[in-house]
C-alpha cells in the first residue's frame, strides 16, 4: 500500500556516533556493530543523538547532512518534532555503553536539589542490549543500609557491601530516576536513554585511577545530599505489554515485528527508533540494523521490516 501523499519524501534522520574514552571501556562498537573506532583506546561511549553545547549530533546523510541537532530543534522544529515543544534543546540524550569494567558508583541530582548543587537533572533507562553470563548491575541500597553506615563504608573503601547488585539477562531493562545510586558492572552492553544531561556524582570508583594514572575525581558531598537513602534492592523492571518505561521526560517501548509490518509514528510527532535486532529499510532504500539510531519525522515515509525485527520506540510524553 503506498503511504498517504502527506507521508511522501520524509526521510528518517541518523546522525554520526560521537565516542568517548572511558577507562572501564572497550572495543564492543567494533567488533560487534563494526564500526571504524578513531583508535585503539577502550571506547566506553558512543552519543548517538545529542544536543549538548560541547557534543552535537550531526546529521549523517540526506537533506539535513551536515546540520547539527540543534540546528534542527532551533530552526526545523514544527517540520521534524511536531507540534508543542518549548525546551531550548533537544530534551534527550541517548547512548551506547559499552562497560569491560565496572563503572564508578554514582548518582545523579534530583530535579528539586540540581540547581543547588549546580549540576542538572538526570532520569535515565537502561536496556540490555547484550551481557556477560552473571554480570551485575549496582542499583539502589542494600536493606538496612543506613545514612550512617554508607557514609563509613565512605571512609574504609567497602561501599560496594553497601550496594544491590542484580543479575539481567538481555532483554532486561531498568528505570533510574535521580537520586537512585547505580554502576553498570564489567561485562555490558546498555543502550541508554535519559534527560539531556551530562552530570553524574561519583561517590565511589573501587579505588583505582583513570587514564591518565590519576584517581578520577569524586563528589562525596554532591552525591550524599543526592541519594536517596529509602530505596531498598530494586529489581529489574516488568514490562507493561509493550512499554518498558513511562515518566514525564520520556516514553520507552519495546516492538516485535515482522515481514510485512511497517513502522510509522503513532501520532502527530516525531519518534526514535532503536534497532535491537533484525533489519529495517526505508523509503529511499536506506538499511539499519542492529545498533543503529535514527529520529522517524513526524510525516516520515513508513519503514518496513525485513523478516523479523525488535526494536526500541522513544517518544516525548503528552504529545
Amino acid at each position: 500500500m503506498s503511504p498517504p501523499p502527506h507521508f511522501q519524501g520524509v526521510e528518517p534522520i541518523s546522525f554520526s556516533p560521537i565516542y568517548m574514552t572511558r577507562v572501564w571501556g572497550g572495543r564492543s562498537l567494533e567488533t560487534i556493530y563494526q564500526r571504524n573506532l578513531p583508535d585503539d583506546q577502550p571506547y566506553g561511549e558512543s552519543w548517538e543523538i545529542s544536543d549538548r553545547s560541547d557534543e552535537q549530533s550531526i546529521v549523517s546523510s540526506g537533506r539535513y547532512a551536515g546540520k547539527s541537532l540543534h540546528d534542527l530543534w532551533t530552526n526545523h522544529r514544527e517540520a521534524i518534532f511536531g507540534k508543542g515543544f518549548t525546551e531550548d534543546r533537544f530534551p534527550l540524550l541517548i547512548k551506547i555503553l559499552d562497560a569491560r569494567d565496572d563503572l564508578s558508583i554514582q548518582v545523579h541530582p534530583p530535579e528539586n536539589l540540581s540547581r543547588e548543587l549546580g549540576g542538572e537533572p538526570k532520569t535515565e533507562m537502561w536496556y540490555v542490549a547484550d551481557c556477560d553470563p552473571g554480570a551485575n548491575l549496582y542499583i539502589g541500597l542494600k536493606d538496612k543500609c543506613t545514612r550512617e553506615s554508607f557514609q563509613q563504608s565512605l571512609s574504609e573503601g567497602t561501599v560496594e557491601k553497601q550496594i544491590h547488585a542484580v543479575s539481567p539477562e538481555p532483554g532486561e531493562s531498568i528505570f533510574i530516576p535521580s537520586g537512585r545510586l547505580h554502576a553498570i558492572g564489567a561485562g555490558f552492553l546498555i543502550y541508554e536513554i535519559q534527560q539531556n544531561s551530562d552530570t553524574t556524582y561519583r561517590v565511589f570508583d573501587w579505588n583505582r585511577v583513570g587514564l591518565n594514572g590519576a584517581p578520577r575525581d569524586l563528589h562525596i558531598e554532591e552525591s550524599m545530599a543526592s541519594i536517596d537513602f529509602n530505596d531498598f534492592e530494586p529489581e529489574m523492571d516488568q514490562p507493561d505489554g509493550d512499554s518498558l518505561a513511562s515518566c514525564e521526560y520520556f516514553v520507552v517501548q519495546r516492538h516485535k515485528l515482522s515481514k510485512p509490518e511497517e513502522i510509522t509514528n503513532t501520532n502527530d510527532s516525531f519518534s526514535i527508533i532503536t534497532v535491537i535486532s533484525g533489519e529495517i529499510r526505508s523509503s529511499e532504500g536506506r538499511v539499519f540494523k542492529t545498533g543503529d539510531f535514527l529520529i522517524l519525522p513526524r510525516n516520515a515515509s513508513p519503514l518496513t521490516v525485513e523478516g523479523d525485527c525488535q526494536i526500541l520506540r522513544t517518544t516525548l510524553p503528552n504529545v
